[in-house]
């Protein structure tokens, strides 16, 4: 089975679609996900649509592609967007979002006490798991704005993609589970009676608890549980209403992969974990792929050519006298017009331009160094045509390098394909450079919304 089975990914009725309302682009690390989203949001707004486009890249490529000094929390409006729509874009500020939420769901007093906790601060700039959860508020809080006809999702830049749908729930799970319950323990309990109550237990666990962590830390998170007790069942209650929200029917998840072994076998985990949890995959963009506008010259030949251009010449062999005669046999090089063509004749002609019967003593030396390098007798070949054909075999080989490129990329694609079959597939052809504009972002768009192979992709 071939990349042709597979169904073409729409990419322009997916944005059109009044009922697409978040785009979560998600994949593996460096891979192209920022890119992705970035551009399809400023197509969606070129085609009419209020977007916001929220990112998790700490690169900033977003910012400088859109044309803005910086981005933070707050959505910012991208300026130079043609048609009738609007472009927003962000950057998720995950300390902010989540002094947002303690200052949203706490009383003034309690939440000075939460902000300048040093486990807070600990927990909020790095805690495992809590970019990830963040993301999901800041979705959560996006959409119940409902100030946008489209959300697309950046997700965060996490060793393995699965991470962005299960951290949440695992720091839920640490906010909720035992341990901080066995710290709540005392307060819940009231008073003195409740410390008598579970004195000796309490007295035994802090004492072990202090020897592992350090009793400074351990009276932070105490300190800590003890401020946020009211607001515990909140983080679970929203995680699980933005997890509900991502399988509802306006959501469309976007798995962006390149065409390499380890990309694509993430690409593969992370459709089978969707399709696990009941959320909706609009299908697979495949970044980066590569073509050739010669890819009926293949591999092989191209290196046997670029052999046959470096062996020196048989002097026992009638052609070695014109070389260009074997390749027009070959039908392997294109001879019929330009300085190469005229390789021949402008060996044996005893006619020779007088710019050829004049080169200088310093290009004649180096003619014959190579010459004799490559055992070839100076007197019987032009250094104009050695050089030539030393530039030819060097770009065959690169050309068999690219095929070969391309071979590996199919494969691999097919590999995909094989396992599922049904999911669309976009190709985007890959760029001489990096996109650092809102015109790469455009190109990246219409080369998305072709979805196509590249030209000469096999």
């Amino acid at each position: 089975m071939t990349l042709d089975a597979a169904e073409p990914l729409a990419i322009d009725p997916l944005l059109d679609d009044p009922g697409t309302r978040i785009i979560v682009c998600c994949g593996s690390g460096g891979v192209g996900k920022t890119t992705t989203a970035a551009a399809l949001g400023v197509r969606a707004a070129e085609r009419g649509r209020k977007v916001v486009v929220l990112t998790i890249d700490p690169a900033r490529r977003l910012a400088q592609s859109m044309g803005i000094d910086s981005l933070d929390n707050t959505p910012r409006r991208v300026k130079d967007v043609e048609g009738d729509g609007e472009l927003h874009a962000m950057m998720l500020d995950m300390k902010r979002t989540f002094d947002e939420i303690v200052e949203a769901h706490a009383d003034p007093d309690r939440a000075k006490a939460i902000l300048s906790n040093p486990f807070y601060q600990s927990l909020s700039a790095g805690f495992a798991g809590t970019q990830e959860y963040m993301a999901m508020e800041k979705l959560g809080q996006l959409r119940a704005r409902d100030e946008w006809d489209l959300i697309v999702v950046d997700t965060p830049p996490s060793r393995s993609a699965l991470d962005f749908l299960d951290a949440p729930k695992r720091l839920g799970s640490f906010l909720d589970g035992k341990f901080i319950k066995l710290l709540m323990a005392p307060a819940k309990m009231g008073g003195r009676a409740g410390m008598k109550f579970l004195n000796v237990g309490m007295s035994m666990m802090t004492g072990t608890l202090g020897k592992l962590l350090g009793g400074p830390f351990l009276h932070d998170v105490q300190t800590f549980v003890a401020a946020m007790d009211t607001m515990f069942g909140g983080f679970r209650t929203r995680a699980d209403a933005t997890y509900r929200l991502l399988q509802a029917p306006g959501t469309a998840f976007l798995v962006v992969a390149a065409p390499e072994r380890d990309a694509l076998r993430e690409a593969a985990y992370f459709v089978e974990r969707l399709a696990a949890d009941d959320m909706p995959l609009a299908g697979l963009v495949l970044n980066r792929v590569h073509g050739s506008a010669a890819s009926r010259l293949s591999a092989e030949r191209a290196l046997a050519a670029a052999e046959s251009l470096e062996e020196p010449p048989d002097p026992a062999d009638p052609s070695a006298e014109n070389p260009a005669e074997n390749l027009d046999e070959r039908r392997i090089v294109d001879q019929e017009a330009g300085k190469a063509g005229d390789r021949g004749s402008s060996v044996s002609s005893p006619h020779a331009d007088a710019s050829h019967a004049h080169t200088s003593n310093a290009d004649a030396s180096h003619a014959d160094a190579a010459g004799a390098r490559a055992g070839i007798d100076p007197d019987r070949v032009d250094p104009d045509q050695e050089s030539v054909e030393q530039l030819t075999a060097g770009l065959l080989r690169l050309h068999a390098e690219r095929m070969q490129v391309l071979a590996r990329e199919q494969r691999t694609r097919d590999r995909f394909t094989a396992l599922h079959p049904e999911v669309p597939v976009a190709e985007v052809a890959a760029l001489p450079g990096d996109v650092h504009d809102l015109a790469g972002l455009r190109t990246i768009g219409d080369r998305l919304a072709a979805g196509g192979p590249p030209a000469g992709a096999a």
